[in-house]
């Protein structure tokens, strides 16, 4: 494994062990050339998968994008790690598992919505306020109702707007 400081080819395993929820391996490492030390972890992956982007256009999966846009979603969230790192095997398991090669990045973002909605609600909301590209703050509220399972309109009529203060 090349030394991400100084590019030495020839690093040592200091220490191997099963990460949190034994998915991974975690390895630390170790340069002899500059004694810089840094973490890997190995992870099985059952096939190779493609991303088929809303434009048609075709990228291969990067795991490490979609722990990074979960991540972004729960910033200054109280979510443990282990349980966002969990969410993300579990993504990655589904779509590897599915039979195809080719996933769409709307399956992608349906799953990560579906992993945040059980997660955090305020990372759901954020997180579906990309991926849906809302525009305007009835689609927040639409989103809100959805989540609450309360209709827009009720027994007692249309529930009034919420009022934002800017």
């Amino acid at each position: 494994m090349r030394c991400p400081y100084c590019g030495h080819d020839d690093t040592q395993v200091k220490d191997s062990r099963p990460s949190d929820d034994n998915m991974a391996i975690r390895r630390r490492r170790h340069c002899p050339n500059c004694g810089g030390r840094f973490t890997t972890f190995e992870r099985i992956q059952l096939r190779e998968l493609t991303v088929v982007k809303r434009s048609g256009r075709r990228v291969p999966f990067d795991r490490d994008k979609l722990l990074r846009s979960v991540e972004v979603a729960l910033r200054k969230r109280s979510v443990e790690p282990e349980r966002i790192e969990r969410m993300v095997s579990g993504i990655v398991r589904k779509l590897e598992s599915g039979g195809e090669g080719d996933v769409t990045s709307e399956e992608i973002g349906r799953l990560v919505m579906e992993g945040l909605k059980g997660l955090d609600d305020v990372a759901y909301v954020r997180f579906a306020s990309v991926y849906r590209n809302f525009r305007e703050a009835k689609d927040f509220e639409d989103l809100i109702d959805e989540l609450t399972g309360e209709p827009e309109d009720g027994p007692a009529g249309p529930r009034p707007s919420a009022k934002l203060h800017g």
